[in-house]
């Protein structure tokens, strides 16, 4: 085998794993598991203050 024909096979095998990686990420059965990992960030459990918020309740107690 000379150097051609192993970057060939190389190129084969890389395109090969690309389809596999769009035919896993556009598969319908991830749809749900998707949409819930793109609506993460907004999960937030409590909205951190911000410094003007803790600034204002500090002068309302002094």
């Amino acid at each position: 085998m000379d150097i051609g024909t192993l970057r060939g096979l190389g190129t084969v095998l890389v395109f090969v794993a690309f389809i596999g990686v769009v035919l896993w990420a556009y598969n319908g059965k991830r749809k749900s598991s998707f949409d819930e990992a793109a609506n993460l960030p907004f999960a937030d459990d409590e909205p951190k203050p911000n410094a003007r918020d803790e600034h204002a309740s500090r002068s309302k107690t002094e």
